[in-house]
């Protein structure tokens, strides 16, 4: 993966070009340039990093449940490690299909809800793992983005009617 993926041929001048994607580069656009392989590539890593996670998460509980402590924080810590990852899922769903500016209210704070991001990592990365079965992660939003840039800039060149200036030349005033 050491390779830089490919970049499309450079379009006119002023033309929007496509945003690259983290793994894909700009290779997302018509899906070629080793796309697939990255696909796939990304899929089986995000599940592998879950499964890591999951087993690092499972180590803690289960320390937590060695120290006898009682029943009652067993359950409180296994549900805090659910409710976590349940808002990870959800805010990493959201960021994926969506995008980082439609982001509102508890799933855009990112400071203050760190430690909550951190413990549900679990959730974030099977998010992840499902959304790239689906296509590259964030995909949806970068076509959705470089389609509406597309079809601006090919509105404001019909407007233009094909000539180079944006305006007519203006005429001199007569004088009276």
């Amino acid at each position: 993966m050491s390779e830089q993926p490919p970049t499309p041929a450079p379009a006119a001048a002023g033309a929007p070009e496509p945003e690259p994607i983290r793994w894909f580069g700009t290779s997302w656009l018509n899906r070629d340039g080793g796309y697939w392989p990255r696909r796939v590539a990304v899929s089986v890593g995000a599940l592998a990093a879950t499964a890591a996670v999951v087993l690092l998460l499972r180590f803690g509980v289960e320390g937590i449940a060695l120290s006898d402590n009682g029943t009652f924080l067993n359950a409180l810590l296994t549900a805090a490690v659910a409710i976590c990852s349940l808002m990870s899922v959800r805010r990493t769903w959201k960021l994926l299909t969506e995008g980082k500016d439609r982001l509102t209210g508890w799933m855009a704070e990112d400071t203050s809800l760190g430690a909550v991001w951190l413990i549900g990592s679990a959730g974030a990365l099977a998010a992840y793992f499902v959304r790239s079965l689906v296509e590259a992660p964030g995909e949806a939003v970068r076509r959705a983005s470089y389609e509406r840039a597309v079809a601006q800039y090919e509105k404001r060149r019909a407007a233009r009617g094909g000539r180079p200036a944006a305006k007519a030349p203006s005429r001199p005033k007569r004088k009276r």
